[in-house]
């Protein structure tokens, strides 16, 4: 530029391409919407607050009956029946996702009658008839096993089977969409390869739909976490019937629904983290650079507040 500037003749000016950039003066763009929204959000919260401190809650009852030996005997049932549940709805899931893609017509319209009928009745519904089975069937005869309907339908299995067909429904047509996704070129090259269509899915579709089926699934078991208190209905002993019970003898029944409902909050904070992980797993073949962790985006912006300050120091 120096050079530029040497070449023009005296008393003339030079072309405003040899003058140097002068140096660009940002003036950040002001957002007033974002202060608004934000002034009438916490207010919003103040309010709510101010509320609940107005009502007529016994507050420190809540932290007292956290630790129960009774609410945390009905949080185990309530992760036992959660698990129980949705292995169960993952291995029909599968089969009737397999039997739904079949080319076998028997065997695709059974699977298109289990999911029709499963997911289009409420599962409240069905927890009820599964528990009300021995009023039309008051013993359970196999042939070579007897015995009466109310002994064999307990709380644990009609909540096992309420909860556990009616995910299946669901995870069926999960596990079909991750199926579908999959490049029906795999197929046709293991097929090539001398694989049966067994080892075909085992080893090559399924592995591959994972990375579909994962999120869904993660979404699937969270809300399994909540609807497992619909099983109340069938007596069986989880959290909420727990917290039901403290409150029929302590007329405690707003701080009662509070404790499930932080032991709920707990339950499915931590079942969605160990879902992220799940699904940053199975993202390894797709993207090319993984999403950073929790931990690495407290580290990052630890580090970035740390050089503000630097700065402005």
């Amino acid at each position: 530029m120096t050079d530029k500037l040497d070449k023009v003749p005296d008393g003339a000016s030079p072309a405003p391409s040899d003058l140097p950039p002068e140096a660009i003066k940002a003036i950040p763009v002001r957002h007033y919407g974002r202060w608004v929204a934000g002034v009438v959000v916490v207010a919003l919260l103040v309010l709510l607050g101010y509320a609940f401190s107005q009502g007529n809650v016994r507050w420190a009852t809540v932290p007292e009956k956290l630790f129960d030996s009774t609410i945390i005997s009905g949080l185990w049932h309530t992760i036992l029946i959660s698990v129980a549940s949705m292995a169960l709805g993952l291995v029909l899931g599968v089969l009737f996702a397999v039997m739904r893609l079949s080319k076998n017509p028997v065997t695709s319209s059974v699977a298109w009658l289990y999911i029709w009928v499963f997911r289009g009745t409420p599962v409240y519904v069905q927890l009820l008839i599964w528990f009300s089975l021995a009023l039309i069937f008051p013993v359970f005869n196999i042939g070579f096993y007897k015995d009466e309907m109310t002994d064999v339908m307990t709380p644990f299995l009609a909540a096992l089977l309420g909860l556990g067909l009616n995910e299946g429904a669901y995870m069926a047509e999960i596990v079909r969409a991750g199926i579908q996704s999959v490049d029906e070129g795999q197929t046709e090259a293991s097929h090539a390869l001398g694989m049966s269509q067994a080892k075909t899915m085992r080893r090559v579709i399924l592995p591959q739909s994972m990375r579909v089926i994962i999120p869904p699934t993660g979404n699937e078991f969270i809300n399994m976490l909540k609807t497992s208190s619909l099983v109340v209905a069938v007596q069986y002993p989880d959290l909420l019937r727990a917290a039901q019970d403290i409150a029929s003898t302590s007329f405690a029944v707003m701080e009662m629904f509070f404790v499930a409902s932080i032991w709920y909050l707990i339950l499915t904070s931590v079942f969605s983290v160990g879902q992220y992980y799940l699904e940053r797993h199975y993202a390894k073949g797709s993207l090319r650079s993984l999403p950073p962790t929790p931990w690495q985006k407290i580290k990052a912006n630890l580090a970035r507040f740390s050089t503000r300050q630097a700065v402005a120091k």
